[in-house]
């Protein structure tokens, strides 16, 4: 009888099997994802992409997030809006509801001023309740660096 040696190939194919079958055994267990265990957790989304699909992405976002049973009382939202973003705080564009239901819910609405500048965006033309802050690329910066989660969805039809 001749007994072959698994050659280091063999082997770790045989192992990502055995992990693979254990993450699927875990899985099965009932992973719910992770936990939260601090007492708060900030949030910034950057919208900086105008249009109806970018918009409505990324309000559907912190809907999503704002629902989340694991951050129930433990959640602060703001949403900066730069460069075409600044769309999604014109009058009459459809989200006025939507926004004051999110501010209602405790999410900051924030405009970068430079935008406005930039781009000859009157204030009167936004929403009236909707904050203006210097920079948007300073307000990312600054949640950032107090421990805030940076998130900004792809528009629809965008690829990475």
């Amino acid at each position: 009888m001749h007994i072959r040696k698994p050659t280091p190939g063999k082997m770790l194919a045989a192992l990502s099997l055995a992990l693979g079958l254990a993450a699927s055994a875990q899985a099965a267990e009932g992973f719910a994802g992770a936990q939260a265990t601090r007492e708060h957790y900030g949030a910034i989304f950057q919208i900086d992409a105008g249009g109806q699909g970018a918009i409505k992405k990324t309000l559907n976002n912190i809907e999503n997030l704002l629902h989340d049973p694991r951050l129930k009382g433990k959640l602060t939202v703001e949403l900066i809006a730069n460069a075409q973003g600044f769309d999604v705080y014109v009058k009459n564009n459809g989200f006025e509801d939507k926004l004051k239901a999110l501010q209602k819910q405790g999410v900051i609405l924030a405009q970068c001023s430079n935008t406005l500048r930039e781009l000859h965006v009157d204030r009167k033309d936004l929403y009236p309740f909707i904050n203006v802050v210097p920079s948007g690329m300073g307000e990312i910066t600054l949640r950032e660096s107090q421990g805030w989660a940076y998130i900004h969805p792809t528009p629809p039809g965008e690829s990475l």
